[in-house]
């Protein structure tokens, strides 16, 4: 990004506002914690020429004013997810503002441009990546070692994890995703064990399942509540606890009919 002419002390409060508030909707829909959230948009605010910024952070919703200044916008936060290249790219574009490398409105550009086109890996890396990480996992978590179920445990989290991506894609409902994906993971691992592929069940469904496990939103609720955010801290974990639920579910069909 070309270099700017050196900004302003204050801008449009209404201009700054509406940084702001992009700025954090993009993190919060990138699985930040909500403590970084409420620093970065303090930061924006701060460079731009107003120090008195007042902040409100939820995982469904922000809030955005000046301190004495009739001034306040809200925005909603409709879809979450875990999208730590949003989370880095934000912070990188508030630290350029800071080092005023660019201004306010080249700052906004940017941030809308990084909310309609964020990069992100091909959808045959990330199963890739499931089916590396299920092998692992398995190999970590397995009470004996046994290199015959390694194959069946990489196809089956990455199938899992495929399946996972795809009605996320297709449905709004909530957790629907997670419960198919750990379905799909027990069912086709009981599949292989029947006919030969693999030999033990429980340590295949261990490895196979941990892609779809929400781990990090689980460690951002305890982060925000350990900042202070407790109303946040418990929604998030509330969420993920749910979406353990559905995994277990999906899991537990299986073990429960087959």
């Amino acid at each position: 990004m070309t270099h700017s002419a050196e900004q302003p002390q204050t801008q449009t409060p209404n201009r700054v506002l509406a940084t702001c508030l992009l700025a954090g909707r993009i993190m919060i829909e990138g699985g930040s914690e909500m403590y970084r959230v409420e620093d970065t948009m303090r930061r924006i605010a701060f460079n731009a020429g107003q120090p008195q910024t007042l902040v409100f952070t939820t995982p469904t919703g922000i809030f955005a004013s000046i301190e004495n200044q009739p001034y306040i916008q809200e925005r909603p936060i409709s879809k979450r997810s875990i999208d730590m290249e949003k989370v880095s790219r934000v912070k990188q574009l508030s630290r350029s503002f800071a080092a005023r490398e660019i201004n306010l409105d080249e700052l906004y550009t940017a941030l809308l441009q990084l909310d309609q086109n964020t990069p992100f890996f091909p959808i045959s890396w990330q199963v890739i990546s499931a089916a590396i990480v299920s092998l692992t996992l398995m190999i970590l978590f397995a009470q004996k070692y046994n290199w015959f179920d390694m194959p069946l445990a990489a196809a089956v989290g990455a199938l899992g994890f495929w399946v996972n991506i795809k009605v996320n894609a297709l449905t709004n409902i909530r957790f629907i995703s997670e419960l198919l994906g750990a379905l799909v993971v027990g069912l086709t691992a009981w599949i292989g064990v029947k006919v030969g592929l693999g030999h033990d069940l429980d340590d295949i469904i261990i490895g196979a399942i941990m892609p779809l496990v929400p781990g990090v939103a689980i460690t951002n609720s305890i982060r925000d509540m350990l900042a202070g955010h407790l109303l946040s801290g418990m929604a998030r974990g509330t969420e993920a606890i749910l979406s353990a639920c559905a995994i277990g579910v999906g899991i537990a069909i299986i073990f429960r009919f087959f």
